[in-house]
């Protein structure tokens, strides 16, 4: 897929009340896992990137790192990926603008940029992260292909704002040319729905907490366009590990290990 037109088909996914899975990987492996079960899109993911460097979320990863990651993953596979870019590694608009041309010649089909000052949970003054969109969305339709900006509104998760205050924001960022919104895990699938109903552009929902109770098909009537899994299939990951090895080196205990897939299935998957 070409620079030109995988921001074209990412685009084309983004349907309210028809919502697509985005599939967050961390690896070439699972991206190409992923990629072979049924996702429609591949996404990076802040967090779970950290955790294959063995550092802690939010702020640890620099932009040059989380770039050269999304080439690995947009070389691995042949749908459209998205990058988690955090605050767009910087405070600054005009380095929000440089990050999404920098992710545009990586390959990339779009990224999401928060209203976080990482590596802090502090967020930027509602002027400055309308701002910091503008100036990123300046960036995108300046390109020569097409590319999908995300902007997110962390407050409400980060425990920072209330949900009024991140639906302001929302409307700013929509304003500024944003081509899709995100508050992650609003509150209620209700809030979520109040969200979507709140603009005219795609919203991303994040099946993660409470709202991995909910369906797909929960999420599209509530008029969600895009569910995406952040760090959850990664963090479900680490479950096993932690574990298997409290099993292993507390009581000596193995059984956990014979849960595992085949090896045949994982190299069926990873096939070229």
């Amino acid at each position: 897929m070409t620079d030109t037109n995988r921001g074209t088909a990412f685009r084309a996914l983004h349907q309210k009340g028809n919502p697509f899975i985005l599939a967050n990987a961390w690896d070439i492996g699972s991206a190409k896992m992923l990629a072979a079960l049924g996702a429609d899109a591949i996404a990076t993911s802040s967090a779970a990137h950290a955790f294959t460097l063995g550092r802690p979320d939010m702020g640890h990863v620099t932009r040059d790192e989380a770039l050269a990651h999304a080439q690995d993953l947009v070389a691995a596979v042949d749908v459209p990926v998205s990058g988690d870019f955090e605050n767009g590694f910087g405070d600054d608009p005009d380095t929000c603008a440089e990050t999404v041309r920098l992710a545009y010649e990586a390959g990339l089909a779009g990224i999401s940029i928060e209203d976080t000052a990482l590596p802090a949970a502090t967020p930027y003054d509602r002027d400055i992260a309308v701002e910091r969109i503008r100036a990123s969305a300046a960036a995108a339709r300046a390109l020569p292909g097409d590319f999908v900006l995300v902007a997110r509104a962390d407050g409400v998760m980060n425990g920072q704002y209330d949900l009024a205050e991140a639906m302001a924001r929302l409307k700013g960022y929509e304003d500024a040319g944003a081509d899709c919104l995100y508050i992650p895990l609003p509150g209620t699938l209700e809030d979520q729905a109040a969200v979507c109903a709140s603009t005219n552009l795609p919203v991303n929902a994040l099946a993660a907490g409470l709202f991995t109770q909910h369906s797909r098909g929960d999420f599209a009537k509530a008029g969600v366009a895009r569910i995406s899994l952040g760090s959850a299939l990664a963090r479900a990951t680490h479950r096993v590990i932690f574990d298997a090895a409290q099993g292993m080196f507390g009581e000596g205990d193995f059984s956990l290990l014979g849960k595992e897939i085949s090896g045949d299935k994982i190299d069926a998957l990873l096939k070229e």
